[in-house]
């Protein structure tokens, strides 16, 4: 028996034992005349309802649209799918919590230049030992606040992140600057047998003969910020060798662009837009826009690791916040009963006119529901799950791919058709499904049915997002007794 081995039998004797001291039921002692009865011991994890969120209990839906589309004559793709239970944001993400990821990461860019010895050097802004004195990774201190009035060399560091307009002597945030990095393990790429470690796993076939120097290829994202300050972003195919091939690298430049409003209305006057609705308060409560695929994505894992800083030992069963998969969203979106639109009935106003969502119900006028362009989130009813703006209002990025076959190429449990699109593919390899409508669509394109989609790089003022989270615990629902 080789060193490894023995440390390895060890390790595992020393988990054993561990768990016996920690708490859990003595398997000699635990069963009756030799039964098996099982492990006792340890607490359930009982998980908290995450703030602003609501719980979808699994379930089942026929999705699609189930009628003949008049909009384009076609019959889209219709199929039966169950999705597991998962949490579900209650209002589409404001601009007010946007503001507070790219408040976020304005602040630990200060603080990384603080303790730079180019303004100065504050060390203090860094930890770099543990309790007990012992050397770590050295990060950010955020107990440590930004300093009221800032002598000469932080008054560089802060204002060194703003710029200053020209033409009208404006100061504000230099958004090239806000870039967010952060690092994904591929669990499910990991877990697929093809790519196990050890070359004798990858098939259970006995009577096939492993090649022991049989080679894997894999592919890793990876991102830098190259001398000139501008992001790399690459997709590396590479012999796997270790777990940490697994592990992909993003930078993403977090700014909303709010120049969405001219850039997707040639010929409209939106400078008003443009200059109030993410800066201004005014709007703080609205949706934010001109967000694409790719900052959702990077706020959904900032928000995760936002999270687990504030929670104890029980982080470790926690699931991360995402992005829905187009089947959770419609899902949650047709609500308890399975309806078309979020709400009771087939019409998208009540029996006293009023409208049930934001969108455009006239050729031109935007303003029939009540509305110019988007609304506060949350002024409409809710549907069945609890749920505000699912129609309307924005849409919403999800994190599927976008096919023409929609359904019919997704799997019947938790279906989900995910590419991770490397900068070489095709452009046409970088569409995302799109769902719900928004303040500028007509009726047919606020259905819970309908599919849209957009490039992940593409910023809309008619695009947003809202997150979800796996649930952690059961999500089960009592069986109600079948007719017979």
């Amino acid at each position: 028996m080789n060193s490894r081995n023995s440390k390895a039998i060890l390790a595992a004797l020393a988990i054993i034992l561990l768990t016996g001291c920690m708490g859990g039921k003595s398997v000699s002692s635990s069963g009756r005349g030799g039964e098996v009865t099982g492990v006792g011991g340890g607490r359930s994890f009982k998980e908290p309802a995450p703030f602003g969120m609501t719980m979808i209990k699994r379930g089942f839906l026929k999705m699609g649209i189930d009628q003949q589309d008049t909009l384009w004559g076609k019959q889209t793709p219709v199929k039966e799918i169950s999705v597991d239970g998962f949490w579900m944001d209650e209002t589409e993400v404001t601009n007010s919590k946007y503001k507070q990821f790219v408040y976020w990461v304005r602040d630990s860019i200060i603080r990384e230049r603080l303790a730079d010895p180019a303004y100065g050097g504050d060390e203090s802004y860094k930890i770099t030992e543990d309790k007990n004195g012992d050397p770590v990774t050295p990060h950010l201190d955020w107990k440590k606040s930004l300093p009221r009035k800032p002598n000469e060399d932080e008054l560089r560091a802060i204002e060194s992140l703003y710029v200053t307009n020209p033409v009208t002597g404006e100061k504000s945030l230099d958004a090239s600057q806000l870039n967010y990095r952060y690092e994904v393990y591929d669990y499910t790429t990991a877990a697929l047998r093809r790519n196990r470690i050890n070359p004798e796993e990858r098939n259970l076939n006995t009577d096939v003969v492993v090649d022991p120097n049989e080679v894997v290829m894999i592919s890793k994202d990876t991102a830098y910020i190259d001398d000139e300050g501008r992001i790399v972003r690459e997709t590396i195919n590479r012999e796997l060798t270790g777990p940490w091939d697994f592990l992909n690298t993003y930078i993403i430049n977090i700014y909303p662009d709010t120049t969405c409003w001219v850039n997707d209305f040639r010929n409209s006057d939106n400078e008003m837009y443009l200059r109030n609705y993410f800066s201004n308060p005014t709007f703080n409560e609205y949706p934010v826009v001109g967000v694409t695929w790719e900052q959702a994505n990077a706020f959904c894992h900032w928000r995760t690791e936002y999270l687990l800083k504030g929670l104890g030992p029980e982080a470790r069963y926690v699931q991360r916040y995402r992005l829905p998969t187009e089947a959770e969203w419609e899902y949650a979106a047709r609500g308890k009963d399975g309806a078309e639109f979020p709400w009771e009935n087939e019409d998208v106003k009540n029996g006293d006119g009023c409208f049930y969502a934001n969108f455009k119900p006239d050729k031109g006028n935007y303003t029939k529901d009540g509305n110019l362009i988007t609304s506060k989130v949350g002024i409409y009813s809710s549907n069945t799950n609890g749920l505000f703006d699912m129609a309307g209002n924005v849409a919403e990025w999800t994190s599927t791919i976008y096919t023409e076959a929609g359904v019919d190429a997704m799997n019947d449990l938790n279906p989900q058709l995910e590419y991770k699109a490397a900068k070489e593919d095709p452009y046409r390899l970088k569409k995302k499904s799109v769902r719900g409508g928004s303040w500028k669509d007509p009726e047919s394109y606020i259905r819970s049915a309908w599919r849209s989609w957009e490039y992940q790089n593409q910023p809309r003022s008619y695009i947003g997002f809202r997150c979800v989270r796996s649930i952690a615990t059961s999500s089960s629902v009592k069986q109600k007794p079948s007719k017979k």
